[in-house]
């Protein structure tokens, strides 16, 4: 593409961004008012009452909606920052900045020779999917520290470490981000360095856990309270247990720990079994590190795209904020050239759309389980489930499948692919 098609390219993506980002904040400023529940509560409600409770060096102890790590203070308090605001702006505000940053990342990496701006239009496109939920959440800064952390790459591993670290002491599943790191202290055609990414990790993780308990008390009770956590209704699991109320099943849908969950007979077993497909998915990702023999520099976007497709899917919980990480995960994927995840991307766009029409449009005809919101969990968990075998597929085909019987040790091999700028 010559410059003016470039640039013209480059007016149109910001022009629909802005168009989309302009019709989100009068969505969540009630501006407009958005088909179905009121999602903006949460923040007003929930975040501002433990708001409350955090700016006074504590962590809300007595309840159990308290369900994140201790990192996730941050974000909850982060809008006292803006004191000229009310609670409820100013973090609609502070999403939309992270809204803005992960654009502005996206934009730099696709600009890159051998880069491409079609990840930014997975941002610009998957984010208003999710309708005004993305910005009543806080899900979508997390989404801006695991993009900046993938994107830190090969040139800056420990950087990437240390964001991968916080985020997962933020919101846990940035912890995964780190699936694809190459193994060893080197690089292998491009991949980022796994040892000192790793360490990294671990000791920002460490000293940001170990800040917090020692600052405030209860840094870790989530722990109990996420454990507690039963088989929400939008889950993977769920469906059995929406199909089964059809066949005189018993058991009810009630709001417990924050979500709305089905609680009675066999919920429990369902619950487990949800549990059974997450340590088999820990187990396919733990083979795939054992055979990987080729990691370039898309290898560590790719590798953390389908792991937290993974653990999404196989989840108690398929919360509809969870979107935004995948959206978020699929436009780093789709920055480079050489990727793969074309396809898992656009399954997870059509996932996104679906997600809005079951939450908040549809939900009380999930929450009844009639067969119009039954209809609507099995397209958007299918979609899910076909992204994820996808991922994986490809994941396999691009770093096992044809790669060498005896690899060269990491550090030996050029980098012969240009690594990714932070």
């Amino acid at each position: 593409m010559d410059r003016t098609g470039e640039r013209r390219a480059l007016g149109l993506l910001l022009a629909v961004w802005g168009a989309t980002r302009l019709v989100l904040v009068l969505f969540v400023l009630r501006v407009f008012v958005f088909p179905g529940a009121d999602v903006t509560s949460d923040v007003s409600v929930i975040y501002q009452g433990w708001y409350e409770v955090l700016r006074h060096g504590t962590f809300p102890l007595d309840d159990v909606t308290w369900q994140y790590p201790p990192a996730a203070a941050l974000a909850i308090l982060a809008p006292g920052l803006l004191p000229f605001l009310d609670y409820p702006t100013a973090f609609f505000v502070l999403a939309f900045l992270a809204d803005l940053v992960v654009l502005c990342l996206l934009l730099y990496t696709g600009l890159r020779p051998g880069r491409t701006l079609r990840g930014a239009w997975i941002w610009v496109a998957g984010v208003p999917l999710l309708g005004p939920t993305v910005y009543s959440r806080y899900d979508l800064m997390v989404t801006a520290v695991a993009v900046a952390a993938l994107l830190a790459g090969a040139r800056h591993p420990r950087l990437t470490g240390v964001l991968a670290g916080f985020g997962a002491m933020v919101k846990v599943w940035p912890a995964l981000l780190l699936a694809g790191a190459s193994p060893g202290g080197g690089t292998l055609r491009g991949g980022t360095p796994g040892r000192r990414a790793w360490v990294a990790a671990a000791v920002t993780a460490g000293l940001v856990g170990a800040l917090f308990a020692v600052a405030m008390p209860g840094a870790f009770a989530f722990l109990t309270f996420q454990r507690d956590r039963g088989t929400e209704v939008e889950s993977l699991g769920a469906l059995v247990l929406h199909v089964a109320r059809h066949h005189g099943w018993r058991g009810e849908v009630l709001l417990n720990y924050g979500s709305i969950e089905f609680l009675g007979p066999h919920v429990k077993a369902v619950s487990a079994a949800a549990l059974v497909l997450t340590a088999c998915a820990f187990g396919w990702l733990l083979l795939w590190r054992l055979c990987a023999a080729r990691f370039r520099s898309h290898t560590l976007a790719d590798a953390a795209f389908t792991a937290v497709l993974m653990f999404t899917v196989t989840s108690r919980v398929i919360s509809p904020q969870y979107m935004v990480w995948l959206v978020g995960l699929a436009a780093v994927c789709l920055c480079f050239r050489a990727g793969r995840m074309t396809l898992p991307a656009v399954l997870v766009l059509l996932a996104t759309f679906v997600t809005v029409l079951e939450f908040p449009v549809g939900f009380s005809h999930v929450v009844v389980s009639d067969w119009y919101g039954i209809t609507l969990l099995f397209l958007r968990n299918g979609l899910l489930l076909a992204a994820t075998v996808t991922a994986a597929r490809q994941l396999w085909r691009s770093t096992v499948t044809g790669a060498p019987a005896a690899a060269l040790p990491a550090r030996a091999a050029p980098a012969t692919e240009t690594s990714v700028p932070s």
